[in-house]
């Protein structure tokens, strides 16, 4: 894939998804930490004997789980946490990927339509995601791009199955939108679309480049 430029324009539309993500999901994750921080405490004091009162069962049970909820904040903190510089920019170009370590661009040259697509994710909220389908090959081990990829149905007649899929943080979605129509060409606007709930999924972990 080539590269029409080196960085995206000074007029580029730049959405920081990684810092909404990181805004609404490290607190949780710290949180989750803290309990595992005082379940570790809690089973030090069990061990030396410095407990007050009669240790239970559901007590020590209490204090393990707080050890699992510490782990799966750990878990999923330490990506987000380096997927927080992670943003979008749209120029002329195309539409630039930042993953807070690289850099990756899908050109208009390269691609046969682009479109928005939601799904209802519970009774309020929506998850967004831009579809970017190729005109021919695609890269599935670029370092960037390959977590954006999916195999799917084809979302209209002529496209490939082979498409990225790029997330969009809720509330971002006319931001986007607006600067793809914008700077796209007109041909390639796909429209808004309607998809089952779950329509994100996931990236496929034998696409992942090797080290």
């Amino acid at each position: 894939m080539s590269l029409p430029q080196n960085s995206p324009a000074p007029d580029a539309t730049v959405v920081r998804t990684g810092r909404r993500g990181a805004l609404i999901a490290l607190p949780i994750c710290l949180l989750l930490v803290a309990l595992g921080l005082t379940g570790v405490v809690g089973l030090v004091m069990l061990a030396t004997g410095t407990t007050k009162g009669e240790v239970t069962a559901p007590g020590v049970a209490g204090l393990v789980m707080m050890l699992v909820f510490g782990a799966l904040g750990v878990l999923f903190g330490i990506p987000v946490w380096h997927g927080r510089r992670a943003a979008v920019m749209v120029d002329r170009a195309g539409v630039w990927l930042d993953n807070g370590k690289a850099r990756q661009i899908i050109p208009w040259g390269v691609l046969a339509g682009a479109g928005m697509q939601w799904s209802q994710f519970g009774r309020r909220v929506k998850q967004y995601s831009i579809e970017l389908c190729p005109s021919g090959p695609i890269d599935d081990r670029d370092p960037v791009l390959w977590a954006l990829v999916r195999d799917e149905e084809p979302i209209g007649p002529g496209l490939p199955r082979l498409r990225y899929r790029l997330p969009v943080p809720p509330g971002s979605q006319e931001q986007v939108t607006t600067a793809v129509r914008q700077y796209a060409p007109p041909h390639l606007w796909l429209g808004v679309a309607q998809r089952e709930p779950g329509h994100l999924g996931r990236p496929d972990p034998s696409r992942r480049p090797k080290r």
